[in-house]
């Protein structure tokens, strides 16, 4: 899989979905749903107690994810990523969502995500 071969379009066609089930189990708290599409590198990192520390302190400082609206895809052999803007239900302001994006084994994984 050459991601330089995708359109943006294709990209966020993929990527969209997955950031969307990242961010509703986050906000339930469902570590497994939350994981499900995490290489196993990022899985390592991500454990159960890291989780739920972390979705504490973002949704009591900033509340919950609202709106997210697509800014860049960075495109590469091996990997994509994705950057959106970000708003929060508590915080004011904009934030950044980003996404990185590899293809293995058949299928898509998140091999990095962050929301700062």
């Amino acid at each position: 899989m050459n991601f330089e071969q995708l359109s943006e379009q294709q990209i966020l066609a993929i990527a969209e979905p997955i950031m969307s089930n990242l961010m509703d189990a986050s906000t339930q708290r469902d570590y497994a749903r939350h994981v499900r599409d995490f290489t196993g590198r990022l899985k390592a990192i991500v454990t159960p107690d890291y989780f739920e520390c972390v979705c504490r302190q973002y949704q009591t400082e900033k509340g919950f994810f609202a709106t997210r609206t697509p800014v860049a895809v960075f495109r590469r052999p091996d990997s994509a990523a994705i950057i959106w803007k970000q708003s929060f239900t508590k915080a004011p302001g904009e934030f950044v969502a980003e996404m990185v994006l590899v293809h293995r084994d058949g299928r898509y994984w998140v091999d990095h995500v962050m929301v700062f």
